[in-house]
């Protein structure tokens, strides 16, 4: 019988420590507040689950004979970490002026595609808890609805997290201090992702 404990646990222990996504939520939460994140919290999820299928399905093996593919998706989306570091560095004298906006839905849903977190947590998923007993539609559905029933709230948790520090943020001066203190994590959690 199918117990889906294991691959909850695993999905939350994946899901609420910090890494790109939840860095990008919290600094967006923070400057934008929790309902102009709603976009960007949701091409996440949906993102990750064409990423979680499309490895169910097997790109996975993609990886596994070219491995050099990974390790190029690694570098594009630490860099993609240090062009949104450097451009949360940016944002508050741009919010002033009204001209930054958060990430978009489309954005983040392809942002999926570089994030080595993700292809991390959609690969070891498929290895361990892919559930060949069942149907293709019936395993793709059943792998979709924990990874996202579990992801979903802690994503929005940090989310939550960074709207509640917006009017602490009023502040120019904490603005900035948070600004660049989510930037460095950002160029932080790049270097961890391609340094290993």
């Amino acid at each position: 019988m199918l117990n889906p404990l294991p691959f909850m646990t695993y999905a939350f222990a994946m899901s609420i420590t910090p890494g790109p996504n939840n860095v990008m939520l919290t600094a967006s939460g923070a400057t934008f507040g929790f309902r102009r994140t709603l976009p960007h919290l949701l091409g996440v999820v949906f993102g990750f689950v064409v990423q979680l299928l499309a490895v169910c399905l097997g790109l996975s093996v993609l990886f596994t004979r070219w491995p050099a593919l990974q390790t190029a998706l690694s570098w594009a989306g630490a860099a993609y970490l240090v062009y949104l570091g450097a451009r949360m560095l940016r944002s508050a004298g741009a919010q002033a002026e009204g001209e930054s906006r958060p990430v978009r839905f489309l954005e983040a849903a392809m942002f999926q595609f570089l994030n080595p977190k993700a292809w991390v947590m959609s690969i070891t998923s498929a290895a361990l808890f892919l559930p060949q007993e069942l149907g293709l539609f019936a395993r793709s559905a059943y792998m979709a609805l924990v990874m996202e029933g579990v992801g979903v709230p802690c994503m929005a948790a940090w989310a939550l997290f960074g709207s509640s520090l917006k009017n602490f943020l009023a502040a120019p001066r904490a603005r900035v201090v948070f600004n660049g203190f989510m930037a460095v994590t950002l160029a932080g959690t790049a270097l961890v992702m391609v340094v290993k």
